[in-house]
C-alpha cells in the first residue's frame, strides 16, 4: 500500500508514524512544501513546545475547543492526552505539569519533541520529500491522483492520503476541497490579543491581573482568567480565550467593539459594595492607595483610582455613596473600546476549514474514498494550553489507522 502524507507540521509527522504503526508494509510518503518540517513544534510555547494539557476529564478536556468539540469527545476515546503523554514519555521525552495544567517536555526544549518525532519516522522507515508542493488531488478509478506544482514533474498514483496541510487564513487556500465536492466553514482568525489605541490603560505595559472576568458588549460571550495589559491593548489566558470562543463573532464586527470587564471576576457588585464597606468600617483613616480592598499590582489599583476620579488620599471613611458607587462600577463593569487585533505570538491558529461533516469518525471524507483528513486542515481549534497539539496528535492517530 502506498500512502502520501500532505504536510510536514505536527499531525502530518503523527499520521505517518501511526499509518507505519498500524500498516508497517505500508511505502509511507510525506510531502512538505517548505524546507522546514515541525515548523509550529518548534516555535510553540516560546520555543518549549507545549505538548498537550493534563486535564483529566475527556469530558472538560473537549470544552476547550470553541470549534470541534463533540467529534473530538469521540476522538478522545481513541487517542487522547493521556496516550500522548504515554507516546513521548516511552519514547525517551519525559513531560512535566506547570500549575496552570499545560505540559511540556522536561528539557524545556522544542527541540526535544522535534527530535523525537524525525527519529522515529527514520526509525520506521518514513520517507520525506521536501520542497514539494501538492496541487490537484482527484480520485483515479481505485487509487488518488495527486498533481504536483514544484518539485515533481509527473503526477502520482497512491491508495491512500492523508492530509495534514494546516489551516489556511483564506478561502483560495481551501477551494481544492470544494472543488472535490466538500463543504468549508469560512477561515477566519482565532486566538488573538485585543487592540485598544484609544486607552491610557496601555500605560501599564507589562501589568498582570488575576481572576478577571472579560465579555464582548452585545454578546454572549464572555471568558474568565489572568489578564495581561500590554503595550497595545489586552492579552494574557482570558482575553485568548475570548478570541477563540467569539471568533466569528469579532470578525463580523471587523475586529470594532467594546470589552466590559469585571477586574474582580464573576463577583456581583452588591458582593463588591459589601467587601467595600468592610474596609470602610474597618481602616476609616487609611487612605484608598494604602489600603486596597482587594489583591491588584498596586500600580494598577492607582490606575484604577484615577480612572474613578477619586485621589490617592481620600479616606475611605470620608467616601461618599456617589464615589462608593463609581467605584463599584468600574471594578465590576470597566468598559474598553476595541479597534483591531494582534495575533498572539507566532501562533498563529485559524478556526474555520473542511467543515466537520464532510469526514466520519475514522477521518476519511465522506466524498472521496481513501482520502483522510488531519489536525487544523479541519474545522477544529482549541484554545492556548497545550489544545492544538493535542487535536493534532488525536486527528493525526486516528487517520493514520486508515479505517474506513
Amino acid at each position: 500500500m502506498k500512502v502520501a502524507i500532505i504536510g510536514g507540521g505536527a499531525a502530518g509527522f503523527f499520521s505517518a508514524l501511526s499509518v507505519k504503526e498500524h500498516h508497517p508494509e505500508a511505502e509511507v510518503i510525506l510531502f512538505e512544501k517548505s524546507q522546514e518540517l515541525l515548523s509550529k513544534v518548534r516555535i510553540s510555547g516560546g520555543g518549549r513546545c507545549n505538548v498537550t494539557n493534563a486535564l483529566s476529564s475527556i469530558s472538560a478536556f473537549s470544552k476547550s475547543y470553541p470549534r470541534g468539540a463533540k467529534f473530538l469527545k469521540k476522538a478522545f476515546q481513541i487517542f487522547n492526552n493521556q496516550d500522548s503523554i504515554q507516546w513521548f514519555e516511552s519514547r525517551g521525552v519525559p513531560l512535566k505539569v506547570e500549575p496552570d495544567g499545560r505540559m511540556f517536555p522536561i528539557s524545556n526544549k522544542s527541540e526535544s519533541i522535534v527530535e523525537c518525532l524525525m527519529n522515529e519516522a527514520k526509525k520506521l522507515g518514513v520517507q520525506i520529500e521536501m520542497g514539494v508542493s501538492v496541487g490537484n488531488i482527484q480520485p483515479n478509478q481505485e487509487q488518488i491522483e495527486i498533481d504536483f506544482i514544484r518539485g515533481k514533474e509527473k503526477p502520482e498514483l497512491f491508495d491512500r492520503v492523508i492530509v495534514a496541510s494546516g489551516g489556511s487564513p483564506r478561502r483560495k487556500g481551501l477551494e481544492w476541497l470544494e472543488e472535490l465536492g466538500h463543504q468549508i466553514e469560512e477561515p477566519v482568525p482565532s486566538l488573538f490579543t485585543f487592540n485598544m489605541p484609544k486607552e491610557d490603560v496601555v500605560s501599564l505595559m507589562g501589568v498582570s491581573v488575576q481572576d478577571v472576568a472579560v465579555s464582548i458588549q452585545g454578546s454572549k460571550y464572555r471568558s474568565s482568567g489572568p489578564l495581561l495589559i500590554t503595550h497595545w491593548g489586552m492579552s494574557g489566558p482570558a482575553i485568548l480565550k475570548l478570541s477563540a470562543f467569539a471568533a466569528r463573532e469579532l470578525a463580523l464586527r471587523h475586529y470594532t467593539f467594546k470589552a466590559q470587564i469585571s477586574w474582580i471576576g464573576f463577583i456581583n457588585q452588591e458582593e463588591v459594595l459589601a467587601e467595600l464597606q468592610k474596609k470602610v468600617t474597618a481602616e476609616p483613616t487609611k487612605t484608598c492607595l494604602k489600603a486596597k480592598p482587594f489583591d491588584f499590582p498596586q500600580r494598577f489599583w492607582a490606575y484604577l483610582l484615577h480612572r474613578c476620579n477619586l485621589p490617592e488620599n481620600q479616606l475611605w471613611g470620608e467616601l461618599g455613596k456617589k464615589k462608593l458607587d463609581k467605584l463599584i462600577s468600574v471594578l465590576s463593569n470597566d468598559i474598553y473600546e476595541v479597534q483591531g487585533k494582534t495575533t498572539f505570538k507566532e501562533e498563529f491558529v485559524t478556526c474555520g476549514g473542511l467543515a466537520l461533516t464532510e469526514v466520519d469518525a475514522n477521518m476519511q471524507s465522506r466524498r472521496v474514498s481513501g482520502l483522510y483528513f488531519a489536525g487544523e486542515i479541519l474545522d477544529i481549534d482549541g484554545i492556548t494550553g497545550g489544545f492544538n497539539f493535542q487535536a493534532a496528535w488525536t486527528t493525526g492517530y486516528i487517520a493514520g489507522q486508515l479505517k474506513s
